[in-house]
């Protein structure tokens, strides 16, 4: 019996597969995304023996043209060109080799299936596809080409997609598809995606043309392909992933922890009620023996496998570059640097990393062709030398970490410009349980900050002016010092630091506050250090403030970076690949955002912030690191305060005016974050403004979504289950509402993340100015006679004792040295057009306004920084703030907005 076309056309994409292997299940594809479960790619990688990418041109003819309805028009020659690059290293070598060589000889190393977009007028089915083969054609540089000709019958219809299955047995990286000739003008098939093995999966993958269409407007023969590719992306939830997988799906962060090696290393499952977290990507590694609720590691770790470009995009230089850091260059120095708790003995042995460097084995030059930058060959058969270079904020003033101007101003325009906020209660006083804790008053009183500020004003008249700011890393803090005091060569305190706003818009520390709970038979501790006149109490600060900025380091790094930029967006790439499809124009749009962000979060989890991994054994909180931003996740994560204004209001830092430019009036004028940051997130709503209105003229459109509807759910529900049930989480009903979310998502995945990631090695990488863990308690804590004493005879090596140790310097170094680094083909904000846009006028238009904003937004950072009133951003040996300049040149230059989390 006969099958119809819709049936027929279906059977082309799921065929039983019989026992002689000729036929397979195709599986639908879209836009490099996978709709099938599960989906399949190759898992081995070949590469020659230069390393270069061998890129490959196939020539195809039409040998299996179905029949379709002839009509009085003609039939159209059709041709196909494919550019490819087949994958890694060995891809001249295995068994396998001869049976592709064969393949390319015969003219069979692509099956292109061409997909009619509309459906038989007189059966309503879909109509059947036109199949032919392609073959090598030539190579172009990198890449290689195949070509295909088709015969296209009259009748058939616009093209709506391409089914492609690989016939090799290694996978291979399709860049995009053109077709010419038809009647309606040339496609352009934009596919950026691995195909694999058809030996590795059988199921074809299916690519959508560039062409986007909210769900109920997808063309009558695509409906069904687009819904099969949605279910199939999404999975079954069972099983373990392979490499080659293309399935999106949630989980805990279970993974962390190692309880099967070591009880020292099982660490608690985040993302439940007692430690609420948002879902990474599901991997489904089988339990660990000790601890059935916790996943076994793993040398590697999964993502979908176009999240990671690896053997393509000169993108990964530095997400290679960290790899060779973090398992090759850190364990070498740990050999060189036995003794784990070694501080440096004088400052300048600190300089000495930037002059003389640490010696390292010989490696045959492997340092110094990865990593160059920071490993330099001494002379040939003497090994290398690990030497950093002076970071931009030394280079300029040596002594600027040690002065409280600048302290004080990084707080504006440094790395961590989130958690100042404005003081508008008094006295201050603790949330916590006084039984617990001890009493919740603080000891900073109006008497004392009246005697700082010279009698300037009362303490009513600077809160009711706004003079008043802190950093508040007391309550926080506060539950775990007992907890990371049991650590070996780690301490911690809570910490209040009180700034006041002089006439000159600049702050001034008037006093910290470091508080230690209750412990045992001993009552709570406090002490307020205030910057003094006499050689003790200057000490004391220097000192405090050390505390605060380990206190604003790990705060910066588990929270305003880790938690709110890379762990908070990787659901809604997840719940965005599951639930639109690659032909929405709202997935097109979020697409350039979410580049490459999983696969760094999951080598976050490898080796950073794993049990023993660089965040735990570096930072002050220890094995509770991460934990303390799960807290940080219930106490103050939502995401409707994660928009520049809304997050600038919510600490005081602005109130809502809308007379001014932005519609924000800011409480400190000169906020260099703030003043860049509104220009940036203004630009970046007008772009989503335009683009979103022009895919729904009609209100009521976004609510009829199902797809658009159905991903903020899941973002909500499944992404953020912990959370689901809070009442802030935006509506989405209307496409103002769509545009706030977009533009809020937009934003941290560019201008937050920017801002907190770039200028790591300018602000950190002299760690004096940051360090990222204090080892000892202050001298005025329960000291011994003996402590005190030398305290006194030598302040210095009592800061230097206080200090990261020399190994756990070098290595936060090291890294925050690649944190910083733009790749040489770092795709950044509003630079390049995606190709769906380019073929829509208006969406083309609206890019290249976005695009001219941008550059303004150049200019006016550079005029700023050329303003010697704006004292918080240039002066005298002051780094000036770039760090949300749209674009910039590779390397480290503390300036440049990519347009995602990509490192």
């Amino acid at each position: 019996m006969m099958m119809n076309a819709s049936h027929h056309q279906l059977h082309r994409l799921n065929p039983t597969q019989s026992s002689s292997s000729l036929l397979h299940k195709p599986f639908i594809l879209s836009h490099g995304r996978s709709i099938s479960s599960p989906a399949y790619l190759p898992t081995r990688r070949t590469l020659n023996f230069h390393g270069k990418q061998k890129c490959f041109c196939i020539r195809a003819s039409a040998t299996d043209v179905r029949e379709v309805e002839t009509s009085k028009e003609k039939a159209a020659s059709v041709k196909a060109v494919v550019r490819a690059t087949a994958a890694g290293l060995l891809s001249d070598l295995g068994i396998t080799k001869p049976l592709d060589v064969y393949a390319d000889w015969v003219g069979k190393t692509l099956l292109l299936e061409l997909v009619s977009a509309e459906v038989d007028s007189g059966t309503g089915l879909e109509k059947g596809t036109i199949k032919g083969y392609a073959h090598k054609a030539r190579h172009e540089k990198e890449e290689v080409i195949y070509e295909s000709e088709f015969i296209v019958p009259a009748g058939f219809g616009e093209v709506g997609a391409i089914l492609v299955e690989n016939e090799h047995h290694k996978e291979m990286f399709l860049h995009n598809i053109a077709l010419d000739g038809l009647p309606n003008g040339p496609i352009h098939i934009n596919c950026n995606s691995w195909v694999h093995s058809k030996f590795d999966n059988p199921k074809k993958r299916i690519f959508f043309t560039n062409k986007s269409f909210l769900p109920d407007d997808t063309p009558s023969g695509l409906k069904k392909l687009r819904e099969m590719e949605l279910e199939n992306l999404r999975g079954n939830g069972k099983g373990e992933r392979k490499t080659f997988d293309r399935i999106y799906d949630y989980d805990t962060y279970n993974d962390l922890g190692d309880p099967d090696d070591s009880e020292d290393l099982a660490r608690s499952i985040l993302g439940s009620k007692d430690h609420p977290y948002p879902r990474r990507c599901r991997t489904g590694r089988p339990s660990c023996k000790k601890d059935p609720l916790s996943e076994k590691r793993s040398s590697s770790v999964y993502v979908p496998r176009d999240e990671a470009f690896e053997d393509v995009k000169q993108m990964t230089f530095s997400t290679k570059t960290l790899k060779s850091v973090l398992h090759a260059l850190l364990p070498q120095v740990e050999i060189m640097l036995l003794d784990p708790h070694l501080g440096f003995p004088y400052f300048t042995a600190i300089d000495s990393l930037f002059q003389e460097g640490v010696p390292l084995p010989k490696s045959k030059n492997f340092f110094q062709s990865i990593i160059p930058r920071l490993v330099k060959t001494i002379a040939e058969g003497k090994g290398d030398i690990l030497l950093f270079e002076t970071p931009a904020m030394i280079d300029r003033d040596k002594f600027a970490w040690f002065r409280d101007e600048e302290f004080s101003r990084q707080a504006l325009a440094g790395l961590n410009p989130y958690s100042l906020q404005l003081v508008t209660e008094w006295p201050l006083k603790s949330k916590l349980d006084p039984e617990i804790y001890g009493p919740p008053e603080s000891l900073i009183t109006a008497e004392l900050i009246e005697k700082e500020i010279k009698g300037v004003m009362t303490i009513d008249e600077a809160l009711k002016q706004k003079k008043m700011f802190i950093l508040d890393y007391h309550d926080l803090f506060l539950p775990y010092v007992n907890k990371v005091r049991e650590i070996e060569g780690t301490t911690l305190y809570g910490s209040r630091t009180l700034f006041f706003l002089t006439m000159e818009g600049t702050l001034r520390p008037l006093a910290i506050e470091l508080t230690r709970p209750p412990v045992g038979d001993k009552p709570q501790w406090k002490q307020v250090f205030t910057p003094g006149w006499d050689g003790t109490s200057c000490w004391l600060w220097r000192l405090a403030k050390t505390h605060v900025c380990a206190h604003d380091s790990g705060y910066h790094q588990l929270v305003v970076h880790w938690l709110r930029t890379h762990c908070c967006t990787e659901p809604y790439i997840i719940a965005a690949n599951r639930q639109l499809s690659a032909m929405h124009p709202i997935y097109r749009l979020l697409h350039p955002h979410f580049r490459y962000t999983m696969e760094i979060n999951a080598l976050a989890r490898e080796s950073l912030i794993n049990a023993g991994g660089i965040i735990e054994s570096c930072f002050s909180p220890g094995k509770y690191a991460i934990e303390l931003s799960s807290a940080a996740y219930d106490q103050l994560w939502r995401f409707d305060m994660e928009a520049l204004p809304a997050d600038l209001i919510r600490r005081g830092m602005a109130v809502e005016d809308p007379t001014t430019e932005h519609g924000l009036k800011l409480t400190i004028e000169d906020y260099p974050f703030a003043n860049d940051g509104l220009v940036l997130w203004d630009a970046i709503k007008q772009w989503v403004r335009d683009y979103v209105n022009h895919y729904y003229p009609d209100p009521s459109l976004v609510e009829s979504d199902k797809e658009l509807q159905a991903w903020w759910t899941e973002v909500r529900t499944k992404g953020h289950a912990d959370k689901k049930d809070e009442p802030w989480w935006p509506v989405m009903k209307t496409p103002e509402d769509l545009i706030h979310v977009l533009t809020t998502i937009i934003w941290v995945t560019a201008g937050h993340h920017a801002a907190v990631n770039f200028g790591q090695y300018v602000y950190a990488g002299y760690f004096p100015n940051r360090p990222t863990i204090a080892r000892t308690n202050m001298p005025t804590e329960d000291p011994s006679d003996e402590e005190f004493k030398n305290f006194l005879h030598k302040p210095e090596i009592a800061l230097l004792k206080c200090f990261p140790s020399q190994i756990q310097a070098t290595k936060v170094m090291a890294v925050l040295d690649v944190l910083s680094n733009h790749s040489p083909d770092e795709e950044y904000l509003g630079d390049q057009m995606e190709p769906s846009w380019t073929e829509n006028p208006i969406i083309k238009a609206a890019f290249e306004r976005f695009n001219g904003r941008l550059k303004e937004l150049e200019g006016i950072i550079d005029g700023r920084n050329t303003n010697l009133n704006l004292k918080n951003r240039t002066g005298a040996g002051v780094v000036p703030y770039e760090l949300l300049k749209p674009f910039s040149k590779p390397g480290v230059t503390g300036m440049g907005v990519p347009n995602s989390i990509s490192i």
